[in-house]
Parts: C-alpha cells; structure tokens; sequence
C-alpha cells in the first residue's frame, strides 16, 4: 500500500522543537519568551474566556443512558 503524498499533511500545524533547542536558548522560560508566549497572556486569555456551558437535564440523561448501556 503506497502513501497518498499528492494532498498536504494537514496535521502538523505547530513546529516541533529538540531538547537541545530549547536549551540553547536557555530553558523553557527563554525559549517561551523567544516564541512570545508567556503565562501572563494565556491566564488572560483564560479570564477573558466566555463561561463554559453545563450539560442540559436531557445531555446529562443520555450520557446516562449511554454509559448504563455500554458496561
């Protein structure tokens, strides 16, 4: 069986980085910093995030029923 390599790989979208790369730009606090990533945006983010929604009444009685059905 051959590998269809006339479409693109859709799931690589985020480069991966060695060990030794992040080290040499030293430890992941720089290495985050040198990708303008720092946790002060991402709890920003996360405050800024709209609220997550609970399940329904009915959501909650099918995965019930669901989980009840596949022991």
């Amino acid at each position: 069986m051959k590998a269809n390599t006339s479409t693109p790989i859709l799931f690589k979208t985020h480069k991966s980085y060695s060990v030794e790369e992040v080290l040499a730009a030293g430890g992941t606090t720089a290495f985050s910093h040198k990708q303008n990533k720092d946790t002060d945006k991402l709890v920003k983010a996360l405050q800024e995030a709209s609220p997550v929604e609970p399940f329904s009444q009915e959501e909650w009685d099918n995965l019930s029923k669901q989980l009840e059905n596949d022991k």
